[in-house]
């Protein structure tokens, strides 16, 4: 078991293309099924969930959906999220995904979409997120909603493949290994960083990673 750590170069992954196909789908379903997911009590924080959004874009490559949330939005606006958001009173986080991709991006998936979750990330803001794991063969165009997202992009599942992610850095605010992603030019943080990082190593390596340790940058904590 990884204790999220980066890799030495000697172990680092070779850039790799993942193929979208059934393939893929077999191979993400049997290592979620290996794993075992880690829940986190609510504790005064509110129950939230993320579609981690597997679909193919133009030249058939495994791709997963990550926005730019609006600048306009009072909370954590402008930065990189993966769609979802608080649970409605009895929903469940599939149903809250479902709902929150269709709202976000308009992409509707139905129950059979779903082929399982990762370990939930508590937040220094107040929420324990739930990671839901779906696939969509045929996702049509994706349209963002002007008053949540800014940009929508299908991002490579083989950008997170790389020797340079992740990136871990301290500060002195806490003992706490802060993640890294970069990503589109950018530096992507936790919570997002952390779960795209658990993505990797659970459905392309099944690897039982560990990320809700992994520390937010300061700006994140409100």
């Amino acid at each position: 078991m990884s204790d999220g750590a980066p890799p030495s170069p000697d172990e680092a992954p070779a850039r790799s293309v993942y193929q979208f196909g059934d393939a893929l789908k077999a191979r993400v379903r049997a290592n979620l099924a290996a794993f075992e997911r880690q829940m986190h009590a609510a504790e005064g924080r509110r129950p939230a969930a993320v579609a981690l959004a597997l679909l193919p874009d133009d030249e058939g490559r495994a791709c997963f959906v990550l926005t730019r949330r609006g600048k306009r939005l009072n909370a954590h606006a402008g930065q990189w999220a993966l769609p979802g958001g608080r649970l409605d009173e009895g929903e469940t986080a599939e149903e809250a995904v479902r709902r929150e991709l269709h709202e976000e991006v308009g992409l509707n998936l139905d129950s059979e979409a779903i082929l399982g979750g990762l370990d939930d990330y508590p937040t220094r803001s107040g929420y324990v997120i739930t990671p839901i794991v779906m696939w969509a063969d045929d996702p049509g165009e994706l349209v963002p909603n002007p008053d949540e997202v800014a940009r929508i992009y299908r991002v490579p599942l083989a950008d997170l493949d790389v020797p340079e992610v992740p990136r871990f850095i301290s500060i002195p605010e806490s003992d706490r290994p802060v993640i890294q992603v970069p990503l589109l030019g950018a530096l992507i943080h936790a919570p997002t960083a952390a779960i795209m990082y658990q993505m990797r190593e659970v459905l392309l390596h099944g690897r039982a990673t560990r990320v809700d340790h992994l520390e937010q940058p300061v700006f994140a904590w409100r």
